[in-house]
């Protein structure tokens, strides 16, 4: 959520409750104007086994960024799953590659790293995804 309204913003608010939000922000890119719908969800166990949920999210989304902590190795843990379930659901559908970011947030914390760099950039190969290690902090 941080990293979310950090993008629609340029504001950091530390503290969020385990909310989902739908926002949409209009921004130019390379000269044309887009409008993003950004369905921003916590990762929570609750929603890991509601699986229908899950579902209707990935058919609403045209594309996913998908955000681990670098100071929680469970939430960068859970990504190969959760990007082999969005996969199937998206890719099984057509022979397109469905677009998909792996983001480790934090940067800033590095003295309470337990995930490295390599360790992300790896996983995103491993898996065909983009990767980027920000902090929405700073």
């Amino acid at each position: 959520a941080a990293l979310t309204v950090r993008f629609l913003t340029r504001r950091f608010i530390g503290e969020y409750g385990d909310m989902e939000f739908i926002y949409s922000h209009n921004l130019t890119v390379d000269g044309r104007e887009i409008l993003f719908h950004i369905w921003d969800t916590p990762n929570s166990q609750e929603q890991a086994e509601d699986g229908s949920s899950e579902e209707k999210r990935i058919q609403w989304a045209d594309s996913f960024v998908l955000v681990y902590s670098i100071c929680d190795r469970a939430s960068f843990n859970i990504l190969p799953l959760k990007i082999q379930f969005i996969k199937a659901a998206k890719e099984g559908q057509s022979q397109e590659k469905v677009p998909i970011i792996i983001v480790g947030n934090k940067r800033d914390l590095h003295h309470q790293r337990v995930v490295s760099s390599e360790e992300g950039r790896l996983l995103a190969l491993s898996l065909d995804c983009g990767f980027y290690e920000v902090s929405a902090a700073e």
